[in-house]
């Protein structure tokens, strides 16, 4: 790479800083510039950036030498206060007095980072400032340590003849984030492929050794590892380096001497042979199941350091070649072999640590499988050396790693993050930031590469036949593990009671009186930085589209900033269906872009879709429309993207998977609900406050009803029923609900949505309406899905699955987002979690997270908790956070602040096509630009007396809904408490 400097505006470095060298990349806009502290050290990655979205991150090397989540729980701890800011609760409370777009703080492997990013400059100085105090200068009180990472109590506070249980943060986070099977693997895996360096332990903590961590530890970590010698400071935006610069230097390095220490990863010392593990991971079986059948499978192997740009890029295509569609040789092998039923969450490689690993494996399969597994993956790699693969093959991997390289995020984070977090892990290992980012030349010589015949099975021959350090994990399950943890927790902590004098006994009681009342006192939160309601924008731009619309057919046509991408999006509006037809939608729309296409089999499709398009998939829309919270508003999406060489064949191939799709491929069908079913599975416990406010919602309207029913808990059910079904011999009829939903969407409404860039534009419509002429020419049907309502009934449900902490919910039917009402319940919601849900939830119940929501999309209000230890205690919570909104005078600035976070949300910016595409379906259920300012406007004139009275009138006891997602260990609560017991 050629370094090359740029001007003085866009690279000046303040005093304190030297600049190392700059380069601009015009593939992604950006200019991008390496410092130096001269004093301490300190990196700083600066994108200049023509883009009002600034963010910032602070990055710590953090390196634990056991699982005791030392890290994680000072990420946590470090927020709590610090020197100029000596608040309880600053970060909570800055994301409540701010108009972030993205405010959060991450644990990985081998580092910490601290990002935000906002648009309002004012906001960005202030959020900075706490930030750099937070983390250079925390108070890291012993109670906030307590809170947020782990403490005994006695069960009964104040008893001390009830039993000690453990409480905390991050302890009850981990229980939750290990209930996870891809966590456990994950977790295990790291452990033999990395037997000597920091990754062999769970930087997030394992809940059955974070009690071991002390508070003196948590200090000494802080103390070598929280120093501007080890830190990493990146920006993006519009703010100039020597600007950041300077409030780097005031606020937090002048303060500092260098660390004489430097903080790194060492190479993992290799194994001479490849070696086999097994262990177990807790698992609640279900009445029919064989829990020998639900064994994990996965090979694993160690590659070389993360921070070789051309080993990472070579890996990165090996892994596509191998694993990237159906018709890719390994992942053929995972997804049809007998020894298995499904490819393993964990496939694919991994360059998030210093050595990059590669994994392929198999769920829902048998240990004695091991050895078999192990041959089947070796000979599918040895017979691509001895006959290499179709050239055309390795350009269509290439070709989606160029759509990677060339699209512009921002859609989930924002997109400066992304830039910046595709950076961090080359500058965590001090490797080359700038080569990584600009990829245009790397991408060039791997083009080049794989005209050689050889070069493929050389990499496989190298990478993974010849190399030794390799795992083979046997994960079984164990229906007895969960209550093995649970007695060992138990007796534990009945040993460390036999232990405790009186005296013990009474720091024990006194630390929780201590804590509780440091999480009841109020702080002068009059010292922190914020913005008011007079710094929101009184209007936001908004993507502007041509329509065109010829007979029964829409187009929308969006002209963006894409970088070289083409977007097509088919809406289908639903027609009126059976609720047999309606509960194959999602079955339907995970099919439609994985079967065969007319003559081609679905390997030969996927091949083709590989070549032309960066993806293809299609989904369903369920919300209410904006007027009505009983009018039901469904469609699905057929969606595709490719580079703009390619919109014809993108065109082409959307046409023919929509006119042409084949059913009767009846062993993929098969395939594709079994992987679906456990991907479903896998997902519960990280998605579990979604899916039980999903199901307290169920019975609040048509449109709730059918979001539970086919997205949520119901959609869970209904797809393992229809496995078995399809295992007893009944695919024929599936296979005629499939071709019998697919006529009536063909005779459905349709719009078009294409984004693209203003040069393209024209041939792109011309192009589209070409190709999509016979659909755009038959006759529709205009009878949209219609579902009658039915009267309300609250239920009571616990649903059992395969965790071991609780998600709550409790939901209350009201009103859709144009209703009067609509704004001061979002503004109620934000009310009561800040002022009562975070406090009573969060910080005295020891749940990861917790609070309240508005949904206008389902008609409800909804009530949360993720990753909790309680569940009578959190749902008791729910009900006392409502009679403290009529005990208490509800301040202006409790309002100001939900007001606050609530447009921030709605302003939020996402990619250049993502905002197109965000308006074109907002407007399809009715949401138009002008309802949604009239919404925001609403938000702006909330009073206290609107809280109350739509408290009042909605959360009315007996209007309440509960639904708990837990494990079998709260069945027995659930119970008492008298809910409906429903088994996943």
């Amino acid at each position: 790479m050629t370094d090359n400097i740029m001007s003085t505006a866009t690279t000046a470095a303040h005093a304190s800083f030297e600049l190392l060298r700059s380069q601009t990349l015009e593939a992604l806009n950006i200019t991008i510039s390496e410092y130096r502290h001269h004093k301490t050290g300190a990196q700083h990655i600066h994108m200049d950036a023509d883009n009002e979205e600034n963010v910032f991150l602070v990055a710590l090397r953090t390196v634990p030498e056991d699982s005791t989540g030392v890290a994680h729980i000072l990420e946590h701890t470090a927020l709590c206060g610090s020197n100029k800011y000596p608040v309880r609760d600053p970060f909570f409370m800055m994301i409540r007095r701010s108009l972030n777009t993205f405010m959060n703080a991450f644990t990985s492997s081998d580092w910490t980072a601290y990002p935000f990013a906002s648009q309002n400059r004012k906001d960005f100085d202030n959020l900075l400032d706490v930030y750099l105090d937070a983390v250079f200068f925390s108070r890291l009180d012993p109670l906030d340590f307590a809170q947020e990472g782990h403490r005994i109590d006695f069960s009964e506070s104040g008893n001390t003849d009830s039993p000690l249980v453990y409480k905390g943060v991050v302890y009850n986070e981990m229980k939750g984030a290990m209930s996870s099977v891809s966590s456990q693997l994950w977790q295990t895996i790291n452990k033999y492929l990395y037997p000597t360096t920091t990754y062999h332990h769970n930087s997030g903590g394992d809940p059955q050794v974070i009690t071991d961590l002390s508070y003196d530890q948590l200090k000494q970590f802080y103390q070598s590892h929280y120093h501007p010698s080890n830190a990493i400071f990146m920006t993006f935006g519009t703010i100039s380096a020597k600007e950041h610069q300077a409030v780097f230097e005031d606020r937090a390095l002048q303060h500092f001497d260098a660390l004489q220490e430097q903080i790194s990863v060492p190479p993992e010392k290799r194994y001479f042979a490849p070696i086999r593990a097994e262990e177990a991971y807790p698992y609640s079986a279900q009445a029919g199941e064989d829990p020998e059948q639900k064994a994990h499978i996965v090979m694993g192997w160690l590659l070389g350091p993360s921070i070789d740009l051309k080993a990472n890029l070579e890996v990165d295509l090996l892994s596509t070649v191998l694993l990237d569609n159906s018709a890719s040789p390994l992942q053929h092998l995972l997804e049809t072999t007998d020894l298995g039923a499904s490819p393993s969450p964990l496939c694919g490689a991994s360059d998030s640590q210093y050595e990059m690993l590669f994994m392929c494996g198999l769920a829902d399969t048998n240990v004695k499988h091991t050895q078999a597994f192990e041959e089947a993956v070796t000979k599918t790699l040895e017979t691509i050396v001895a006959e290499g693969l179709p050239q055309e093959q390795i350009e269509a991997a290439l070709h989606q790693l160029e759509l990677q390289h060339r699209e512009i995020g921002g859609d989930g984070y924002p997109y400066g993050l992304q830039l910046i977090l595709n950076g961090l892990s080359a500058a965590t290992h001090r490797g080359d930031v700038l080569a990584f980012m600009d990829l245009e030349s790397a991408l060039s010589s791997l083009r080049e590469a794989i005209q050689s015949a050889s070069y493929i099975p050389e990499l496989i021959q190298r990478l993974l036949l010849n190399n030794k350090h390799r795992v083979t994990l046997s994960l079984r399950a164990d229906s007895e593990f969960q209550q093995q943890q649970i007695d060992d927790e138990v007796a534990r902590l009945a040993a460390i009671k036999s232990s405790l004098g009186d005296t013990d006994k009474q720091s024990i009681v006194a630390q929780a009186m201590a804590l509780d009342q440091r999480q009841q006192q109020q702080d002068d939160d009059s010292i922190l930085p914020k913005v008011t309601l007079s710094d929101i924008p009184k209007t936001v731009s908004l993507p502007l589209g041509e329509h065109k619309s010829s007979g029964s057919y829409a187009i929308k046509r969006y002209q963006a900033g894409t970088n070289g991408i083409s977007y097509q999006q088919l809406v289908c509006h639903l027609p009126k269906l059976s609720d047999e037809l309606l509960n194959t939608v999602p079955f339907y729309t995970m099919c439609l872009t994985e079967l065969g296409i007319d003559s081609a089999d679905y390997l030969q499709v996927q091949q083709r879709q590989s070549q032309t398009v960066g993806s293809i998939f299609c989904y369903y829309n369920l919300k209410n429309h904006c007027d009505d919270a009983q009018k039901l508003v469904a469609y699905l999406t057929l969606t595709a993207k490719s580079l703009n060489r390619n919109q014809q064949a993108m065109s082409q191939l959307m046409a023919d998977t929509l006119e042409q799709v084949r059913f009767d491929e009846s062993d993929r069908l098969q395939e594709l609900i079994t992987q679906t079913r456990i991907g479903r599975e896998q997902s519960i416990t990280g998605n579990g406050h979604v899916l039980a406010m999903q199901a307290a919602s169920a019975n609040c309207n048509p449109t709730a009803k059918q979001i539970h029913s086919l997205m949520g808990l119901g959609g869970i059910q209904g797809i393992k029923s229809l496995e078995e079904n399809l295992q007893n011999g009944h695919g024929a009829q599936f296979q005629e609900q499939l071709r019998a939903l697919h006529q009536a969407i063909s005779e459905a409404n349709k719009d078009w949505l294409i984004v693209s860039e203003a040069e393209v534009a024209d041939a792109y419509l011309e192009s589209l309406e070409h190709t999509w002429k016979t659909v755009m020419a038959k006759p529709c049907q205009h009878q949209a899905l219609d579902i009658d309502s039915e009267q309300y009934s609250p239920l009571n449900q616990a649903w059992i699955s395969n965790s071991q902490v609780h998600f709550c919910a409790k939901a209350y039917p009201t009103v859709a987002t144009n209703h009067g009402d609509a704004a001061p319940l979002s503004v109620l919601a934000g009310v009561l979690r800040n002022g009562f849900l975070h406090r009573a939830i969060r910080e005295q119940g020891g749940a990861y997270g917790g609070g309240a929501v508005q949904d206008n999309g389902s008609g409800s209000f909804r009530f949360y908790s993720y990753r909790d230890p309680r569940m009578a205690a959190s749902l008791d919570d729910f009900d006392q956070s409502i009679q403290w909104l009529f005990d208490k005078a509800i301040s202006a600035q409790s309002i100001e602040e939900s007001i606050l976070g609530m447009v921030s949300s709605l302003d939020k910016p996402g990619s250049p096509a993502g905002e197109a595409k965000r308006e074109f379906h907002a407007t399809l259920t009715g949401r138009t630009a002008e309802k949604r300012m009239a919404f925001r406007e609403r938000l702006l004139s909330v009073t206290a007396e609107d809280l109350r009275r739509v408290a009042a009138h909605y959360l009315k006891p007996e209007k309440g809904s509960v639904a708990v997602l837990t494990g079998n260990h709260g069945a027995d609560e659930a119970k008492h408490l008298g809910l409906d017991i429903i088994t996943l």
